[in-house]
């Protein structure tokens, strides 16, 4: 019985660290997986797969976090939906400058996402390019502004659809606290003494 019970917990840490290898490292040019392509490498029982990972990256202040495709699903989302989620790992805590650094982004390109996300969080969501490009040009010089959306976009930050309209892609609503970030935009944050 002992013997059968390490054999299972054996196989559970090697379900583990593959989810792992799949999660923190770029498929496609796109951080993480699917659910799907987590259901396929680790079995039926990936859901807990990954409950076990997260709980093991707490430590790190490293997290499990799952984007699904419709952001407008309120309830719990069934197993359908999260077959077509993408799992990837993203940090619990928030990002200061000294951590951007080591993540290869400009503080003034991560400014410029802020802002950007920020207008179309008080557009609703959408704006055509040209507002935000216009909006971002009053913050970064004119050369990078095309340059940084195109960046936003290729990393999954923002979308744009075929009519020039962008908004907000899968990895701004699960990186960027929305709420926050607007608070601080306000002034609502609390600010650090000098």
């Amino acid at each position: 019985m002992a013997r059968r019970v390490r054999r299972a917990e054996r196989a559970y840490s090697r379900k583990v660290k593959d989810a792992v290898h799949l999660l923190f490292f770029t498929h496609h040019r796109l951080p993480g997986v699917r659910g799907w392509e987590l259901r396929q490498e680790l079995g039926t029982d990936w859901l807990e797969v990954v409950e076990v990972l997260d709980e093991q990256l707490k430590p790190l202040d490293l997290k499990v976090t799952r984007v699904l495709e419709d952001p407008d699903i309120v309830s719990e989302p069934t197993r359908a939906q999260l077959m077509d989620a993408r799992f990837y790992i993203t940090m619990r805590g928030t990002v200061d400058q000294r951590t951007a650094k080591t993540i290869g982004w400009r503080i003034d390109d991560i400014a410029g996402l802020a802002v950007a996300v920020a207008y179309l969080i008080s557009k609703q969501g959408k704006s055509p390019r040209t507002d935000v490009e216009r909006i971002l040009t009053e913050k970064l010089p004119g050369w990078r502004v095309k340059m940084n959306i195109d960046k936003y976009i290729e990393q999954g930050y923002l979308g744009e659809d075929d009519r020039g309209t962008l908004y907000m892609n899968w990895r701004s609503r699960a990186e960027i606290d929305q709420k926050q970030l607007v608070d601080l935009v306000l002034g609502f944050g609390k600010t650090r003494p000098a």
